[in-house]
């Protein structure tokens, strides 16, 4: 008799056991389908990889008090100048405006590359990455290194080291330029696509915005290895077993010309007209320049950085 109560004492206990799991998981599972994200799908790990870089600024739109006799006319279809030591804005031309952008499209495509290197830091050069006219001089059969590549790409705007960098991507180049697209919507940008990694035309529509350029240019400047390449003025890189010896010049000529730029590219094509982003770093104070569609870049960019400064009773320096 005992062991007979035993039995159906231990029986219900199983029955209990299996009732509360059974009732758990219906309530986990009902929890789990009632959860709703406060983001948008595509800033979810779920829609976008992208955020697991995620890193959200957003410019504060307070701008300095504007001198209506020095503001520089521009030919450009639109500026921004940004300081970003104060986050504030200095200058400011139709920032909203969504334009082409020619070659300034490799600052992205440096940020992918940079973000997804190859484990043995190895990108072979394949027939179809020669294109444009814009090149760092690449051969077929090639082999170099990201930082090598980076510097071809920014100080030359190699399109055959976009292309590479892009082909040499996990799973392709067209993955590549997913990943570009990604990243944009990962850095809450709503206002920019990518159809390659060069900003060549012919591949459909390519644009963005000078505020969004704005965004991914300070994202860039974060990376030590593109502060650096975007920076530098004249670079070499030696003869190896792996491909010939390269001597790169930055066309983004106002490093040598106005003290305190330090990079960061310049982009032309029919289309977007002469475009230009600038970093300059001078007096304690880091500001981000931005021209889209400009008759003369280099003029209209000193003017914008003396405009910038001058507001801000900060004499510019003298410069060419």
């Amino acid at each position: 008799m005992n062991k007979n109560i035993y039995r159906i004492y231990i029986l219900l206990l199983i029955v209990l056991f299996l009732g509360i799991c059974v009732f758990a998981y219906q309530k986990i599972f009902k929890f789990k389908q009632i959860i709703v994200s406060p983001l948008p799908n595509f800033l979810t790990s779920f829609a976008n990889n992208q955020v697991s870089t995620l890193n959200l600024w957003s410019p504060f739109f307070e701008m300095f008090e504007e001198d209506k006799n020095k503001i520089p006319s521009l030919s450009a279809k639109s500026a921004l100048v940004y300081d970003l030591t104060d986050n504030k804005i200095l200058f400011s031309k139709d920032a909203s405006k969504k334009l082409p952008m020619a070659s300034l499209t490799k600052i992205m495509t440096a940020i992918v590359a940079i973000e997804s290197a190859t484990p043995d830091d190895k990108y072979l050069v394949f027939p179809q990455d020669l294109v444009g006219e814009n090149s760092m001089g690449l051969s077929v059969g090639e082999k170099l290194t990201l930082k090598e590549l980076l510097y071809g790409l920014i100080l030359t705007s190699g399109n055959d080291a976009a292309e590479t960098l892009a082909g040499n991507f996990p799973e392709g180049r067209d993955k590549f330029i997913e990943a570009m697209n990604n990243k944009a919507k990962s850095l809450g940008l709503k206002n920019t696509h990518f159809t390659n990694p060069t900003g060549l035309e012919g591949e459909g529509r390519q644009y963005a915005t000078a505020y969004d350029l704005l965004v991914i240019t300070k994202y860039a400047l974060q990376f030590p290895i593109f502060k650096k390449v975007a920076g530098t003025f004249i670079h070499n890189i030696p003869y190896s077993q792996n491909h010939k010896a390269f001597y790169l010049e930055n066309q983004t000529n106002l490093i040598s010309s106005y003290p305190g730029v330090f990079g960061v590219k310049d982009g032309y094509t029919p289309e977007a007209g002469l475009c230009l982003v600038t970093y300059l770093n001078y007096k304690g104070h880091e500001i981000i320049g931005i021209l889209l569609g400009s008759d003369n870049r280099r003029q209209e960019m000193k003017d914008l950085l003396d405009y910038g400064l001058k507001i801000q009773g900060i004499t510019p320096p003298p410069h060419q």
